[in-house]
């Protein structure tokens, strides 16, 4: 990493310089305390954009946050919460696991409540990156022609490379999971599927051509903290082929990585000899279709016509 250049993590509009530490692998809950010590480099600066309610016994501010990382603020015996108090003079509130709510901060000084919901955001948006994505935004292509067109090159390719290396059925996709993919996303409560189709329904109103309404909605998603920002115009594709499905036919590309405690998952995969697919197919016409609405669609599940089940959409 560039000292002049450092990561800047962006949190409801907010923008923090994360600054460069050595990189550690956590295995067990244990370890969060160095990895909040690490994690807290930077965050004491002042941020006057959070709401702070001034009250009789001093100061409040409230943070929505999914109940699945509630124990990363908690930490091991209550040590990262007891932590945070301490050394910003607070008292945090933090709903039992499992149920929905508001984490709640108080204390007699503004910037100690501050500095205390600056931490906490840091530690959220950190440990919500460790998720494995749950959901897409997607345009279906499993319309009747694009499914014919996929099938016709399937049976083109395997009639034409299939002696090439690694080249058999196993590797393609099922055409009625085919899908042109705009951002993934990791949703972790009902409030946030909710307000994902609320944010996608805003997108609507602003529609014009294709790239740029998809380049929009990725703007907007990444404003929200609803998507990470990794690129800043979206690159859209449709996968075909992919080596993952050679053993699990619903398995979904580079995303299937991390396990829900954000370990790495390593994955032994067979590859294949795609050159002449390349060279014979880089024209391939698979079909025509009206993009007519983006889907919120949810991983590894399958509806009543055999693609991935709508957790909420938009139609233009």
């Amino acid at each position: 990493m560039e000292v002049l250049r450092p990561q800047i993590i962006t949190i409801d509009g907010r923008n923090y310089r994360k600054n460069p530490i050595q990189e550690k692998t956590y295995q067990h809950e244990e370890d969060e305390e160095d990895f909040y010590q690490d994690s807290m480099e930077g965050a004491d600066e002042p941020c006057d954009a959070y709401e702070v309610e001034q009250t009789p016994q001093g100061f409040r501010s409230a943070v929505s946050a999914p109940s699945l990382l509630y124990k990363h603020i908690v930490g091991k015996r209550g040590d990262t919460r007891k932590k945070i108090e301490m050394e910003t003079k607070t008292s945090i509130t933090i709903p039992k696991p499992g149920q929905d709510g508001e984490i709640v901060i108080t204390g007699q000084h503004r910037n100690g409540v501050i500095s205390a919901r600056t931490r906490i955001d840091v530690l959220l948006d950190t440990f919500r990156r460790k998720q494995p994505f749950t959901h897409f935004l997607a345009f279906f292509l499993n319309e009747a022609e694009v499914q014919e067109g996929f099938l016709k090159f399937q049976e083109e390719v395997l009639a034409k490379c299939s002696m090439d290396r690694g080249v058999d059925s196993s590797v393609f996709q099922n055409p009625k999971k085919l899908h042109l993919t705009i951002g993934m996303l990791v949703l972790l409560s009902e409030q946030e599927i909710q307000q994902t189709c609320e944010l996608l329904q805003r997108c609507k109103e602003e529609f014009i051509k294709l790239q740029e309404l998809v380049d929009r909605v990725l703007e907007r998603f990444q404003a929200s903290g609803l998507i990470v920002k990794e690129w800043n115009s979206v690159k859209l594709h449709a996968t075909v082929m992919n080596t993952l499905f050679r053993k699990d036919p619903n398995a979904e590309g580079r995303y299937n990585l991390y396990t829900a405690d954000g370990k790495y998952i390593f994955k032994e995969r067979e590859s294949f000899d795609g050159r002449n697919i390349l060279k014979l197919f880089e024209n391939f016409h698979f079909g025509s279709l009206k993009v007519s609405s983006i889907h919120i669609s949810q991983r590894f599940t399958v509806d009543s016509f055999g693609n991935y089940a709508s957790c909420g959409q938009i139609d233009f």
